[in-house]
């Protein structure tokens, strides 16, 4: 009776009330109800950890190592100034093609045309002077031979006289005569030789003044030559920074000279692109790659490895280590070129370009998503072990809080398979990296179900923990968090 009463007072109190009332208390009531339900969720789930799974599959792998660099043209001269002088005439403009041998410029030539023209004229000069030579060289061989016969026939008739002179056949005066014409003929023969000496001296003095005259003229023609620039190569004029009416300087010591312009032979185009150090012991001659030019979006050209760099260069400054005088710790790329097999007819050198180079591809091999993978400490599978078979005694907790060994501090590489609606980690061993996965060479089997996320939670998931995998949706709203 008494129940009866107060179920009668609850619900005049109930009738009484307002409507907002009633709304608050019945929104209140559902309050509570769901914290309830909430609260013996979370019960359920406490020490299970939401995972994200799939699948261990077999598929073709590509390793791929991807650089960044600017189109070159596989042959290219930078012209520089080899003389001072002014710009007087450009016969080419910026884009045109030229061929091997055609005048690109010109530099006033007033003065080095003038040293060549006299250079011209002592070379002429040298060359009379040596024909006179000659001739006086010719002149006293001449008269030596008509010397030398001379005495020849003096000689024999001195000789006569001084057997005829012994048998008293002359007479002194006769004697002393033919002495007299002798040392005469004598004397005319040693001064005709003296005189063959001396113009053959001429003669040598006149080749090696020629020989003079024609080096000088030589360089005169080579400094000439200097103020007319001509194209080394077949190609097109990529840079011309100079004007008509511009000094330019030469080259001093390591400072190259003022800068003219730049023949480019665009028939064979390279991608030059900086491979980070880390990657370039994959990279060889001969590999493939796959090259996109930011000028030409949502195209891509074949190219082949043609190149590879020996020396390394600093991140930061692009400077050739060999150049520093001390080490850096700085990061490093090597230098590769990619020729391409068919670049566009419009490709101009320094557009910024991207290269895919394929390092080595694997068919049908067993893979698994990069993120799957992980590092986990030794000592820690083995307390996990442990702690699962019981094994947690007062020694172990004691051993536990000893610094661990170096067997215990060694990490292991691999993943995490689900069994029994727990976490286990297994050891792999791993082959090349595709782009978003890598190949497992031991360990895992096609099929066997594998923990693939989250990247905070396989950060953090220890061994024979439990866990349960999660539907799309809780996995959406997982990342939105």
């Amino acid at each position: 009776m008494d129940t009866m009463n107060k179920m009668r007072n609850v619900k005049g109190w109930f009738v009484r009330l307002k409507r907002w009332q009633k709304i608050v208390l019945g929104a209140g009531l559902l309050l509570v109800v769901g914290i309830g339900v909430l609260v013996v969720v979370q019960k359920r789930k406490a020490g299970i950890v939401p995972v994200q799974a799939g699948k261990v599959t077999r598929q073709t792998l590509a390793q791929v190592v991807t650089a960044s660099g600017e189109v070159r043209p596989r042959n290219y001269v930078n012209i520089n100034s080899q003389s001072f002088g002014k710009i007087v005439e450009i016969r080419v403009a910026e884009g045109q093609r030229v061929r091997r041998g055609d005048v690109l410029l010109r530099l006033e030539a007033v003065q080095p045309s003038a040293d060549v023209d006299a250079s011209r004229a002592g070379v002429k000069s040298s060359e009379a002077g040596l024909t006179g030579a000659q001739a006086s060289l010719r002149a006293a061989q001449a008269d030596y031979q008509r010397s030398l016969a001379e005495f020849d026939r003096i000689s024999a008739n001195w000789d006569r006289a001084q057997n005829l002179h012994k048998e008293g056949l002359i007479s002194q005066q006769e004697y002393d005569a033919r002495a007299a014409e002798f040392r005469s003929a004598k004397a005319t023969a040693d001064l005709a030789t003296e005189r063959v000496g001396q113009n053959q001296a001429e003669l040598d003095r006149a080749q090696s003044g020629l020989a003079q005259g024609r080096a000088l003229l030589t360089r005169a023609s080579d400094v000439l030559q200097k103020t007319i620039y001509t194209s080394p190569i077949d190609g097109v004029v990529t840079n011309l920074p100079v004007h008509e009416g511009e000094q330019t300087v030469p080259g001093i010591q390591n400072s190259p000279g003022s800068f003219l312009m730049t023949v480019a032979d665009m028939s064979e185009v390279t991608a030059e692109v900086k491979v980070d150090e880390t990657d370039i012991v994959n990279v060889q001659l001969g590999q493939s790659a796959e090259v996109t030019i930011d000028a030409f979006p949502n195209k891509t050209y074949k190219g082949t490895v043609t190149e590879i760099g020996t020396t390394a260069l600093v991140r930061s400054t692009g400077r050739s280590t060999a150049e520093l005088q001390t080490g850096t710790q700085e990061a490093k790329d090597f230098k590769v070129i990619i020729t391409l097999g068919e670049p566009p007819a419009t490709v101009r050198p320094g557009l910024s370009t991207t290269a895919k180079v394929t390092t080595a591809t694997r068919e049908n091999v067993v893979s698994v998503p990069l993120q799957a993978l992980t590092i986990r400490r030794q000592g820690d599978i083995e307390a996990a072990e442990k702690k699962a078979r019981g094994e947690k005694t007062a020694a172990a907790a004691s051993l536990a809080a000893a610094p661990p060994t170096a067997e215990e501090k060694k990490e292991l590489q691999g993943v995490f398979l689900i069994k029994d609606g727990k976490a286990h980690f297994q050891t792999v061993e791993t082959g090349i990296t595709g782009v978003t996965e890598i190949e497992i060479l031991s360990g895992l089997d096609e099929g066997q179900e594998i923990i693939t996320g989250t990247y905070k939670v396989l950060r953090e998931l220890r061994h024979l923990a439990k866990v349960r995998i999660e539907s799309p949706e809780e996995a959406k709203a997982e990342e939105r968090r």
